[in-house]
């Protein structure tokens, strides 16, 4: 266990400090998974020549900010994964540093967990977010070990338990994991987590209100993003191993998804990410949580509320069209579809379903066409549908007279009955035609 740090830096002159002062209930904002730099499904804004996706997860980011300054909140908590890649550039420190600068001028301390976003790929690297603390940035504050740390707010002192991603070598020697398989390695960085866990839990101030952040997959949540965007094997918590009774509140980062795994004492909570990275976040709702701490509550009982805030999200939008065989107009079918739905601004991506026999009369430009509108056209795919007709033999298709053959035909391409009747109709014109053309020749 000694490769894992334990440690409470508590400064007593300012404890004694606020316990001379009236304290009013805590606000805080825990939001996570960030990821400055993804810019999948956008284009270059030609006004600032930055990618439009870039603008869409700093101006998420921007309701967080202005939120905390309009609500006067007592603390920001980024549960992890600042930015997409462990190496941003320098215009998405720039962009993220601007927008915590704000939050320190007006005296609201940011707490910064570390995901494995951040995380460099050799232990001596510094990781992404930890020029911060280097430049002794004001009420900025970044958790990169396994530890307690204590924060001063404008409504009294706070404990934060940071549990962030970890680094396999800061907590097994290779000396310890030789010969060890990747699950055998993975349980053990779970039980040696665990177990810190329970540790500083035990050693939490019962005066002084204490939230748990950790950047996990946590046992029983859903995913709602792609494998893709998580780098490496996951380790699994379990949700006993955070839901200590010392605690007041578990804020979670990692799963892009909402969701409230323990809605008992202490809440257990995904806050989700801010954006929407693909399409399989398409339906999910997108924001950060609000919670109030009551410090002269009890310990581990201490909130006294919380809530979910939306932010405006970039729009996904799948268009789902099965173009029936019969169809003659099958760009006006695809169309109408798109017409009826709200594609405003929106990433969309449209899905067509149409047998071989028709798909060449599909026309690209004229569906792009219909979906001016969006914001970034992602796909247009077609699904063929290779559908085998029944065949005749030849002895029965001998015995059937023409109009027979044409109901026949009619019936195995699925044509509603009454575009068959106009078609049998015009078929039966068509043989009557023919047979008086035959008796005048005669």
């Amino acid at each position: 266990m000694d490769s894992i740090t334990f440690a409470l830096p508590i400064n007593l002159e300012i404890k004694n400090h606020f316990s001379l002062l009236s304290i009013t209930n805590m606000k805080i904002i825990h939001f996570s998974d960030l990821h400055i730099g993804v810019e999948n499904y956008g284009r270059i804004d030609p006004d600032t020549g930055l990618s439009t996706r870039l603008n869409d997860f700093l101006s998420s980011f921007d309701q967080v900010v202005n939120f905390a300054l309009a609500e006067q909140v007592d603390l920001v908590l980024l549960a992890g994964d600042v930015y997409k890649g462990r190496d941003p550039s320098q215009t998405h420190q720039r962009e993220f540093a601007k927008r915590l600068s704000t939050l320190s001028h007006n005296n609201i301390p940011t707490f910064i967990l570390i995901g494995n976003h951040d995380l460099p790929n050799t232990t001596t690297r510094a990781n992404a977010v930890e020029i911060f603390p280097t430049l002794d940035v004001p009420n900025v504050f970044v958790g990169d070990k396994l530890e307690t740390h204590l924060i001063k707010t404008q409504s009294g002192l706070l404990q934060i338990l940071s549990v962030p991603w970890p680094r396999r070598g800061g907590i097994l020697s290779r000396e310890e994991s030789k010969g060890m398989g990747i699950d055998e390695v993975r349980q053990e960085i779970e039980s040696r987590i665990t177990i810190a866990i329970a540790q500083q839990s035990a050693g939490l101030d019962p005066n002084i209100p204490a939230i748990l952040t950790a950047h996990a997959t946590v046992n029983g949540a859903t995913v709602g993003t792609e494998r893709s965007m998580m780098l490496g094997q996951d380790h699994v918590l379990l949700v006993s191993s955070l839901q200590k009774p010392q605690i007041d509140y578990v804020a979670l980062g990692h799963i892009h998804k909402h969701q409230i795994l323990r809605n008992d004492t202490p809440m257990v909570v995904y806050s989700g990410s801010l954006e929407r990275v693909d399409f399989s976040e398409e339906l999910d709702a997108k924001g950060f949580c609000v919670i109030d701490i009551d410090p002269d509550l009890p310990q581990g009982l201490r909130m006294t509320d919380f809530n979910f805030h939306s932010v405006s999200a970039r729009p996904f939008v799948s268009i789902n069209v099965e173009v029936n065989d019969s169809d003659l107009a099958p760009n006006q079918t695809i169309c109408d579809s798109i017409s009826k739905i709200n594609i405003q601004d929106s990433v969309v991506r449209v899905k067509i379903r149409v047998s071989q026999e028709i798909e060449h009369l599909i026309n690209d430009r004229q569906i792009r066409e219909a979906l001016n509108n969006a914001h970034y056209i992602a796909a247009i795919t077609k699904e063929i549908s290779n559908t085998t007709r029944p065949r005749l033999t030849a002895d029965i298709a001998d015995s059937l007279d023409p109009m027979e053959a044409v109901e026949l035909y009619l019936q195995n391409r699925d044509i509603d009955k009454t575009h068959r009747a106009s078609i049998t109709q015009q078929a039966q014109d068509l043989m009557t035609e023919l047979e008086n053309e035959s008796a005048s020749i005669d």
